[in-house]
């Protein structure tokens, strides 16, 4: 489960909560420029753009749940379950595996523009990265300033959809969020005028009672809801600390708490990390489940034409400031 997000407030930032029951040796990963990847259909990739992002490095191989690249374009997956499996190669397509997903992209193109038509000729299927890691069925979001776009696979090839509130969860398949929203189109900021009866005065008794009804629970369709409609509505000044304090703050609203929502092999969901990436200036923030504490990457504080992956461990221990 997961929730991915974009906004834009002066600068452009794009993160995410990856809520899993486990961890996946997770770390943030940047990507030299030129960096070699080896795909499994045969033929050899080298990124023309460097990348940040979490993801768990296999043999020099990043593993990327999410990135940024250095032109501020953005892409996460999103587990996609309940959903058939990747089709098998198809001749005559550009064959990409799920796990070469997102450098491919992010490797080569700057904008959404760009990749939707990189995206004309992909095939996404069925090779997994090894024996021992298999494919998780995945979903996805790419964002830039100016537009977001989700991408789903079928059997027939992928769907691309156009996301106008720049946020994304999980199953079920992104035009069911667009028709659930439609729901909630009375909710307000405000506290809303009293159309219960003509002949009875009911007064409100408290602030924000024009958003009851807004959905707290952990479900997919829930979450997608109040991170929609806390972007929507969201308000703070243009400097850094504000717009990363604020963008952390929605996904705050939608992580999972452990113990809230067990899973059916009886593990506790939890959001195992928050990330927000200005993507304008190359920062990659994080904070874990059990240290709360904001970290931070600068992608172009590296040598974005070295020769080999740069790797940070995660800080997952919680500090705390004592005052006496």
């Amino acid at each position: 489960m997961c929730t991915c997000l974009s906004l834009k407030n002066k600068d452009f930032y794009f993160g995410r909560n990856l809520d899993l029951d486990y961890s996946f040796n997770e770390e943030v990963a940047i990507t030299p420029r030129r960096y070699e990847f080896k795909l499994k259909n045969g033929s050899t990739f080298y990124n023309t753009y460097a990348l940040i992002g979490m993801a768990t490095v296999y043999d020099e191989y990043p593993l990327y749940a999410e990135a940024v690249n250095e032109k501020g374009l953005g892409m996460a997956g999103l587990n996609y379950p309940f959903h058939d499996m990747y089709p098998e190669p198809k001749e005559g397509m550009n064959n990409i595996s799920p796990f070469e997903f997102i450098p491919y992209i992010l490797g080569q193109c700057k904008s959404v523009e760009e990749a939707r038509e990189v995206l004309k000729g992909l095939w996404l299927d069925n090779v997994p990265y090894s024996d021992k890691l298999p494919l998780t069925v995945l979903h996805y979001m790419i964002a830039d300033e100016n537009e977001c776009i989700v991408i789903e696979h079928s059997k027939d090839g992928l769907l691309i959809y156009d996301n106008p509130y720049g946020v994304m969860t999980n199953n079920p398949s992104f035009p069911y969020h667009l028709e659930n929203i439609k729901n909630y189109r009375h909710l307000s900021t405000n506290n809303g005028e009293n159309h219960f009866g003509h002949d009875i005065d009911i007064e409100e008794y408290g602030e924000g009672m024009g958003a009851i009804g807004l959905p707290g629970d952990a479900s997919s369709a829930s979450r997608f809801i109040k991170a929609s409609f806390l972007k929507l509505n969201s308000h703070c000044n243009e400097d850094e600390n504000s717009n990363v304090a604020q963008f952390f703050h929605i996904l705050d609203s939608v992580m999972m708490v452990r113990g809230s929502v067990v899973t059916s092999n009886k593990r506790y969901d939890i959001t195992t990390y928050s990330c927000c990436v200005n993507a304008s200036k190359g920062i990659y923030y994080y904070k874990t489940y059990d240290n709360l504490g904001i970290s931070a990457v600068n992608l172009f504080k590296e040598d974005l034409d070295a020769k080999k992956l740069i790797v940070y461990p995660l800080n997952r221990e919680l500090k705390i400031t004592y005052h006496n």
